[in-house]
């Protein structure tokens, strides 16, 4: 996965694919490529993995389709036709028969057009690398400051989630999901498996009462590095995505603060967020800047009208 301009690919460790791909119930068969030549050389792959999908209340088994690559001396032989096709197959064997996907192109016909917006932690490596550029008019030293960021978490009691705050994480995510048309229903050992903090892959903090030690609230973020391929100095971009959050004892805005305060003192150099959930009436306020970059959600096998940005629960990573 590249940019249109080839400056910046995705830059996906082991950890994160084994995280990705291996939940709980997850099925080997569905996690597959294409090998060829002498060297036995990975030309293409596919991948999928079951989640409890509800649609305006209708909850149903899906296949989440991820991974799609092909081989760029392949990419016009069909490679990609072939594998959706086998991976139907073995998905339908279990007796699946819908599916969710994401995609940046366009294809008939997006259940929903979704925005990427970003938010600089690092601004003057991301206008030396080309990531963005100043505002006409404003210079470096002013930019800077413009996006600064307080050292310190102004939430009292925000920690790292631990093991056994499994369970009240998991009644908050499905609660708070529910209010959206799309959204996926986790169990406790998903929300283990996809939240529990693992290093270079996801951080949760959660919101613990000092007084009477509940939870209400917690925040989260996966990390997807790019590498950066024009550059003579930097190498890595260290990028930050939004992933699930809750806010009932304090505001979404300050939640999504204090995630970009950890996330700017961890040395990330951008904080990503897509404009579903609860994100887009707070992401201005918070210094996010509209990207140019769209994800469009995609229903295999399921017909629906278009649903708003505000409308849909679902992070694909």
């Amino acid at each position: 996965m590249e940019d249109d301009d080839n400056m910046f690919r995705f830059d996906y460790s082991i950890d994160f694919l084994q995280w990705a791909l291996t939940p709980p119930g997850y099925h080997k068969e569905w996690l597959f490529g294409v090998r060829g030549g002498k060297k036995n050389k990975l030309y293409g792959f596919i991948s999928g993995i079951p989640v409890d999908t509800v649609v305006r209340g209708k909850q149903m088994k899906m296949a989440e389709i991820n991974f799609l690559c092909v081989h760029k001396s392949l990419r016009t032989k069909r490679l990609a036709t072939v594998l959706i096709k086998e991976v139907t197959r073995r998905v339908n064997l279990h007796n699946i028969w819908q599916a969710i996907y994401t995609a940046g192109v366009l294809i008939p016909v997006p259940i929903s057009k979704t925005t990427y917006w970003h938010r600089s932690l690092n601004p003057k490596k991301l206008v030396d690398v080309g990531f963005s550029s100043l505002p006409a008019g404003t210079p470096m030293a002013r930019y800077v400051k413009l996006l600064k960021l307080p050292t310190e978490n102004s939430i009292k009691g925000l920690r790292e989630m631990k093991k056994s705050d499994v369970k009240v994480v998991t009644q908050l995510l499905n609660a708070y999901l529910s209010k959206f048309d799309v959204h996926l229903h986790f169990s406790e050992d998903e929300v283990e498996h996809f939240l529990l903090p693992r290093q270079n892959v996801i951080d949760t903090w959660v919101v613990e009462n000092p007084e009477t030690k509940d939870i209400k609230d917690f925040l989260s973020f996966y990390h997807l590095p790019s590498s950066i391929l024009k550059h003579e100095t930097y190498k890595t971009l260290r990028v930050a995505y939004c992933y699930y959050n809750v806010a009932n004892t304090v505001s979404m805005e300050e939640l999504l603060r204090n995630a970009l305060i950890i996330a700017k003192k961890a040395d990330f150099d951008v904080f990503n967020a897509l404009d579903i959930l609860d994100n887009d009436g707070l992401l201005k306020e918070l210094k996010f800047g509209i990207g140019d970059g769209n994800l469009h959600y995609y229903f295999y096998n399921w017909r629906v009208p278009e649903f708003k940005p505000n409308q849909i629960g679902i992070v694909l990573v």
